[in-house]
Order: structure tokens, then C-alpha cells, then sequence
């Protein structure tokens, strides 16, 4: 599913469950899964824009993993 579909979808339940008690913890966990998935297509976004290489990241971090050594042959 796409983000925006899930954030949509997630909006539309916490309107539907928390009509008339906006101060119920329902409410508040709802608007917060909202803002989650919001958050993450944001921070996803920037990453695409980026035009990052995730491997990159992921070498950064530890270069020495096999995954991140290249091996010449010849």
C-alpha cells in the first residue's frame, strides 16, 4: 500500500472513531499513528531526493562487512 493511501486511510478511521470525544486516548493514539506515517513518507522523501545510495549509509557505519568490501579479480 502506498503511503499516502495509508496515511488517507489512517485519517479517515480517526475521524470516524473519535467523533465527539477528541480528548479520549483513542483520539490521541490515532492522530499519533497519523503523524507517524506522515513522518516516515517526509523522511522518505528527503532520502529520494537525496538520491542516496543506501549502501553507502549502510557502509558508512561498518565498512569492513563483506557486503561492503570489494574484491578485485585478476
Amino acid at each position: 500500500m502506498k503511503l499516502a493511501e495509508m496515511i488517507e486511510r489512517k485519517m479517515l478511521e480517526a475521524e470516524d472513531l473519535c467523533v465527539g470525544d477528541e480528548g479520549s486516548d483513542e483520539y490521541k493514539v490515532a492522530w499519533d499513528e497519523v503523524e507517524e506515517i506522515s513522518q516516515v513518507k517526509a523522511h522518505l522523501r528527503v532520502k529520494l531526493e537525496r538520491d542516496e545510495d543506501p549502501m553507502e549509509e549502510f557502509c558508512s557505519g561498518d565498512p569492513e562487512t563483506e557486503e561492503c568490501t570489494v574484491v578485485y579479480d585478476g
